[in-house]
């Protein structure tokens, strides 16, 4: 039987194919424990659609879990400026919060 990771990538490059797929791949390779994955899988889906508040939010997420700071809080501030453009209040303050995390992280050397 094929596992839910197996469906999605199915699904690539088909008529199927877009930002909701390539959120939802990202989002199970992170369940699944592989943030490079996932960080690519968020990247495409943000070349379908530049707006979307939660591959940016995810985006950071996975570049964080793979240790790569610097270029996740460049995504959580892309992501501020995209939700608040769009009037997404909520996804803006999630991403606030963790950019505040993670800088004081990198502040304070770890």
């Amino acid at each position: 039987m094929a596992t839910q990771i197996e469906r999605l990538e199915a699904l690539q490059d088909g008529p199927r194919d877009g930002a909701l797929l390539r959120h939802s791949l990202g989002i199970e390779y992170l369940r699944n424990g592989d943030p490079s994955k996932a960080a690519a899988a968020f990247r495409r889906a943000l070349t379908f659609d530049p707006a979307y508040s939660a591959a940016w939010k995810n985006l950071g997420r996975a570049l964080a879990e793979a240790g790569q700071s610097e270029d996740a809080l460049a995504a959580y501030r892309q992501g501020i400026a995209v939700a608040s453009g769009r009037g997404d209040l909520q996804a803006a303050k999630e991403m606030t919060v963790f950019a505040r995390r993670l800088e004081k992280r990198l502040a304070d050397g770890s």
